[in-house]
């Protein structure tokens, strides 16, 4: 079939000095076919050709029924026509069938053809144009109207529906041939001893053809961008945290950073809650052998014997105090403070979960310390372009002697410079755990407006001190999504499409490596 349609091809083009359409010359042939034959001929320079894309307006099998015998509101006024002393109305479905009475004759009456009288149905007019079958006879033919707004209602009633149509034009070559010469591409021991190399036409070597495609794996867009991010802690003496433990209590996850039972942050609406089992134990010192590692293989403290001793039952209770009468010199939220709520299990809604359990850790020996984490968070959200009920959170804290907020600008100011981003704005801000509380604001050039980009603050002494920490060590916390900055990076403007079941496999596969400071 390849051979015939390329002499057929040629033969098309010799009796013509301008250019044929494959659409009108070949309308039996389907597009894989043609495609083949052209791109065979146009290796070889014998012809050039390009590809129409156009749309077309095919007739649904009730428009076809329409075009050939008339419009439901035609067929109607010519039963009422022809019955000269009027139509009863209960008679109509019996003479047009169910179908066109119902739906002709509303129009018919709309288009003045039909007029009632009592339960008769009479002729208001002796002829009418069935513009509707002419409109219809004109896209069979044709595949196409002038007017787009009779197209759009035609679509709408459901009588046309458009598809694709690809067709080539298709003119003469460089090294055009009324006859298709085969090319050989081997040189054979056979052609070297008869002699036949010298008479036959060999296919020049392309040496521009691109490569079977290589198949291997890719790293997703998130993975590159938290990878540049991982570098950067990395770079500044930051350690991982553990992020391991999706699950946390509400110990952990609020109480702990002195956020109040009643906040609303904690309901439904706002946080995944594990129905079993229904409660988790209170804290507890890890069993010995499964003491926190950071992810660099280094224990989370200096001694893992102090950590064991710590007493969990005098944090649960310094906890519980400052937020039902106040400690440390706070008075507290002033709440009959719920041991069942501490001790409900849900999604973690932030890895600062993980960073609470690190610096009582830390307690056991104070020191300067500087961690980090990337992993997966939980919120009851709805899912739109922008969010997800599942998203990634950096965050990273620093814990120092003297510690003021002149030092948490700076340092903002360095780590967001080596992701590219300068001049930034802060902004003040409320959160239950940190105060001073900022948020980070940089200024997009592709949106052309200033964008949040992360919340950073001091964490209280409510939330530190009953921990064990001295009162003059201070901690720095800050936070951002990973999402953001990756979907700016790579131009996604629907968060659904980086993270999820619509995600393009093409798109994981060939997007490039990312550097964050560089455009």
């Amino acid at each position: 079939m390849g051979t015939e349609l390329t002499a057929r091809v040629l033969d098309a083009l010799s009796q013509t000095e301008g250019s044929i359409f494959t659409g009108d010359v070949f309308p039996e042939i389907d597009f894989t076919t043609i495609k083949s034959a052209l791109d065979r001929l146009g290796s070889r320079e014998m012809i050039l050709y390009r590809q129409i894309d156009r749309e077309e307006a095919v007739l649904t099998p009730e428009a076809e029924g329409i075009a050939a015998e008339g419009s439901h509101e035609a067929k109607v006024f010519e039963a009422v026509r022809q019955a000269v002393e009027g139509l009863k109305i209960a008679d109509l479905p019996g003479i047009v069938g169910k179908e066109s009475a119902k739906v002709g004759q509303g129009k018919a009456f709309k288009e003045g053809w039909i007029r009632k009288d009592k339960d008769l149905l009479k002729a208001a007019t002796d002829s009418i144009q069935d513009a509707s079958r002419e409109q219809l006879q004109t896209i069979q033919q044709t595949r196409t109207f002038p007017d787009v707004k009779i197209l759009s209602d035609l679509r709408k009633r459901k009588l046309i529906t458009m598809q694709k149509v690809i067709s080539f034009e298709v003119k003469k070559g460089p090294k055009f041939a009324a006859e298709f010469v085969k090319e050989e591409t081997d040189l054979t021991a056979d052609m070297l001893a008869t002699g036949a190399w010298k008479s036959v036409k060999l296919k020049p070597y392309n040496f521009k053809a691109m490569g079977a495609p290589a198949q291997s794996g890719a790293l997703h867009p998130l993975n590159k961008v938290r990878h540049e991010f991982r570098q950067i802690f990395f770079e500044m003496g930051f350690e991982e945290m553990p992020t391991n433990r999706y699950v946390e209590t509400g110990f952990w996850n609020f109480d702990a950073l002195f956020v109040p039972q009643q906040h609303p942050a904690r309901d439904l609406q706002d946080t995944f809650y594990i129905s079993d089992p229904p409660q988790a134990d209170r804290p507890r010192a890890d069993p010995p052998e499964k003491t926190e590692r950071l992810a660099n293989g280094k224990t989370s403290i200096s001694a893992e014997q102090k950590s064991s001793q710590q007493d969990y039952e005098q944090y649960w209770d310094s906890i519980k105090e400052v937020h039902q009468n106040g400690k440390y010199g706070s008075i507290g939220y002033r709440y009959p403070f719920k041991d069942e709520e501490a001790l409900k299990l849900v999604l973690r809604t932030h890895t600062t979960a993980v960073s609470t359990y690190m610096l009582h850790k830390l307690a056991a020996d104070p020191r300067p310390a500087r961690y980090f984490s990337i992993d997966r968070v939980f919120r009851n959200e709805t899912v739109d372009a922008t969010h997800l009920a599942e998203f990634h959170q950096v965050e990273g804290v620093i814990a120092d002697f003297g510690l003021a907020l002149g030092g948490l600008i700076g340092f903002m100011e360095v780590f967001f410079g080596k992701m590219g981003i300068h001049g930034l704005r802060f902004k003040p801000a409320y959160n239950p755990y940190t105060e001073p509380s900022l948020e980070i604001f940089g200024y997009h050039e592709g949106l052309n407006k200033w964008v949040e980009i992360g919340n950073s603050g001091m964490f209280r002494s409510e939330m530190l001190e009953p921990m064990g920490l001295p009162k003059d060590m201070r901690v720095y916390g800050w936070g951002l999504s990973l999402e953001r900055p990756t979907m700016i990076k790579y131009g996604v403007k629907n968060i659904r499409e980086l993270l999820g079941h619509k995600v393009d496999l093409n798109f994981v596969e060939s997007n490039p490596a990312v550097r964050l400071e560089k455009d």
